[in-house]
């Protein structure tokens, strides 16, 4: 079943619609104001790629040229767009940690900079 994204051209709203059996005739309408006089946008899809591809374009040494080592908002960007290049929830931890990069309470060790963290994971 696709899905196909709208544009009305009265509210100029976007919406996306489940079509459930191809070659219905009732058009849709928009959601936003109730114009059945929507345009039909290009949607942007994805195509699978080998699974050895894919590894090799993350080892890409130019996916690290704007990463800064010294900021770790800029690792935490990097950390973001590896988790998603990779389509896999990598937990909680793997959250909060990231959003103590980008908070800036970690310092260059890892989690020495936040408090109580040794504590957590064991270490101290």
């Amino acid at each position: 079943m696709p899905i196909y994204e709208y544009r009305c051209p009265q509210c100029r709203g976007r919406f996306s619609v489940l079509v459930r059996r191809l070659g219905a005739d009732a058009g849709p309408r928009c959601p936003r104001c109730g114009n059945t006089g929507v345009q039909r946008l290009v949607s942007r899809f994805a195509a699978p790629r080998p699974e050895e591809e894919h590894l090799e374009s993350l080892a890409d040494p130019a996916r690290m040229a704007d990463v800064d080592e010294n900021d770790p908002r800029s690792i935490a960007r990097w950390a973001r767009q590896m988790q998603r290049s990779m389509g896999e929830e990598l937990g909680p931890e793997f959250d909060e940690m990231i959003e103590q990069l980008e908070a800036g309470e970690l310092d260059e060790e890892g989690a020495a900079g936040a408090p109580g963290a040794d504590d957590d994971l064991g270490w101290g």
